[in-house]
């Protein structure tokens, strides 16, 4: 791959990285509207458990994977809740650049697209006029 190929992937790289690891802190608390209209008809106390009435989020349940490593936008074990936040992002981010360099990778490999040096040299087809004309000028 050339330089400046290496140069882009690596910025593009780096600002994910920024972007997972510092900047998704900042988003919004509350960001799905699923969440909100699940709420509707039900009343919430300030830390949005469901105090009274009636509504579909009465029914929800944990997911499976609940009590993963990375539930929850954070990595369990670290208190900080910025570095948790910042920490999961960065780890999704590599998580996913490392799956996807690696998807290119087997590509690569398998052979799926020649390289310049790789092509083959086109033979011409028997009849070809190119072909007829040679053979009669020797």
């Amino acid at each position: 791959m050339k330089n400046r190929s290496w140069a882009f992937l690596a910025g593009g790289l780096l600002v994910a990285l920024l972007l997972a690891g510092v900047v998704s802190n900042y988003a919004s608390s509350h960001p799905d509207g699923l969440d909100s209209s699940l709420l509707k008809g039900c009343t919430v106390d300030a830390d949005d458990n469901i105090v009274g009435g009636s509504c579909p989020a009465q029914q929800a349940r944990d997911h499976e994977l609940a009590d993963s490593p990375l539930a929850d936008y954070g990595v369990r074990g670290v208190r900080n809740s910025f570095v948790s936040t910042g920490l999961s992002g960065v780890l999704g981010v590599l998580v996913t650049f490392a799956i996807g360099a690696g998807g290119f990778w087997l590509l690569r490999r398998r052979g799926g697209t020649p390289t310049d040096g790789d092509a083959p040299t086109p033979t011409p087809a028997e009849g070809d006029a190119a072909t007829s004309r040679a053979g009669t000028a020797s």
